[in-house]
């Protein structure tokens, strides 16, 4: 690191007359309209493992591009609109930054566990329209092996059947074997993402697979096998554990907008209550 610095000090100058300045155990490399860029303050910006010439560009860089967003806030400053009131933006930005971490921290509190799957049930079964497939769902297994894998024909037969048995030796197989292996008979997933891991040589793989329950191709490496047990097509309605996550969300954002009504409500009522607040009008 002080290699690093003693070439960054090479291609900076140095402010004369520091003495009457306190920088308070900094090293000033640059100043403009008194205000000062400290070598401290390059040593962390700059990345590390960087090497000896990537730290003089890197710092070069870092130090133009401090001077000219100084100059440029400065020629901002003295030229911005007369009617444009900067403090009072500022104090609106604090203010919304300051009610946005306490109402935060107010929901995270309230609701963390808020959210009960009987909740999540009944909305979804009352609003089933609300949650349509954009894209084919599946269910099934799918498995990638070498293709001089030994056994490939016991493979051909295991991933075709659901029974146990035809299961716990393809998984067996797998760990021994497969290059990918995804048991997915217990969960909805997206078609695109099984089609994603094939080679399919035809102008619609989706379309292929929709109507193609069991697949099996090769390239020159890898042989591919992949059997879809279950099926949702585009349009229909998407299953209540697919849509679990997003039906919580929902419900989640409805429960934290009338919580936050209450509490504002509260707030006013006692604030009128105690006589805090005095209406001119």
């Amino acid at each position: 690191m002080s290699c690093r610095l003693g070439y960054i000090a090479l291609i900076l100058l140095f402010v004369s007359c520091q003495q009457q300045i306190d920088h308070q155990g900094r090293t000033p490399l640059v100043e403009v309209d008194g205000v000062f860029l400290y070598k401290e303050d390059v040593e962390k910006a700059l990345p590390s493992n960087t090497s000896k010439d990537d730290s003089l560009l890197f710092a070069e860089q870092y130090v133009k591009n401090w001077i000219e967003d100084i100059l440029l806030f400065d020629n901002a400053e003295r030229n911005i609109p007369q009617d444009v009131d900067i403090e009072q933006l500022i104090e609106n930005y604090r203010r919304s930054l300051i009610l946005h971490t306490y109402q935060q921290k107010l929901i995270s509190q309230k609701f963390e566990e808020e959210i009960t799957e009987n909740e999540i049930e009944t909305f979804y079964q009352e609003n089933k329209e609300m949650f349509l497939l954009e894209k084919p769902l599946v269910k099934g297994l799918f498995i990638k092996i070498p293709l001089k894998s030994p056994k490939i024909s016991n493979v051909r037969q295991w991933y075709r059947s659901k029974e146990q048995e035809s299961i716990e030796k393809l998984e067996k197989y797998s760990l021994q074997y497969a290059v990918d292996y995804d048991y997915f008979y217990n969960r909805w997933t997206p078609l695109e993402d099984i089609i994603n891991k094939i080679p399919l040589s035809v102008s619609s793989p989706m379309n292929y697979v929709s109507k193609n329950r069991q697949i099996e191709v090769s390239d020159t490496l890898y042989q591919y096998f992949l059997n879809i047990d279950e099926m949702l097509e585009s349009g229909q309605h998407k299953p209540l554990d697919f849509a679990r996550s997003e039906i919580k969300g929902i419900l989640l954002n409805v429960k934290q907008v009338d919580f936050m009504l209450q509490i504002r409500n509260s707030l006013y009522k006692q604030a009128i209550e105690k006589d805090k607040i005095t209406f001119y009008y």
